[in-house]
């Protein structure tokens, strides 16, 4: 993992600008362009303590290519079943591999049985890459108005979404198109992976 790769991951995963960045780190824009191009690979021990603090853990050993953890944050829960709040609560960071870094942004934890049918286990921790849209049949993190989020395969119908468990005991969710709008029902996340705990 390089300088680049780092800065890339920030400006991705909290949706800024290069000149956001500057401003941030105290440089010009076009030295965070030079950075996330590549072209430079070296950063001032001034600049490099406010990345830190910016990221939240020292960068310094990436960027001189010594072996490092790398985390993703736990973020609340995910209910695999139905009739649960969201909760943005941190719940601490889970060790990944460098190029699993990339497929994912966060972890959610999951509750209930309703996805047992893809392998989806309660209290499993699932990698979810951020995205508003996944393809029919692709299992994606759905939140249902404001303070319910789930786990489900995603159908898409002309005019009708289904959020489909994969376990027969539970029954799927029908919404209309106007449903979809006025609740709303919001793809927040894809699920890439999850871990299972015994």
């Amino acid at each position: 993992m390089e300088l680049k790769d780092i800065i890339k991951d920030y400006k991705y995963r909290h949706q800024l600008t290069n000149d956001e960045i500057a401003k941030k780190l105290g440089v010009t824009k076009s030295t965070v362009g030079r950075w996330i191009s590549g072209d430079v690979k070296r950063i001032q021990d001034e600049t490099l303590q406010r990345l830190n603090e910016i990221l939240g853990y020292d960068v310094e050993p990436i960027i001189k290519g010594s072996s490092v953890h790398l985390k993703r944050p736990i973020l609340g829960y995910a209910k695999a079943g139905y009739n649960m709040f969201a909760q943005e609560n941190y719940m601490g960071e889970e060790e990944i591999t460098e190029e699993d870094f990339y497929k994912g942004d966060y972890f959610l934890e999951i509750q209930g049985d309703s996805m047992t049918g893809s392998g989806i286990m309660d209290g499993d921790l699932a990698l979810i890459k951020q995205c508003q849209s996944v393809a029919s049949g692709e299992i994606a993190v759905v939140m249902i108005g404001d303070d319910e989020v789930t786990v489900k395969k995603i159908i898409k119908k002309p005019d009708m979404l289904i959020l489909e468990a994969t376990n027969p005991q539970v029954e799927n969710r029908y919404f209309t198109k106007e449903e979809v709008e006025y609740l709303p029902v919001r793809i927040i996340g894809k699920v890439v992976y999850t871990k299972t705990y015994f």
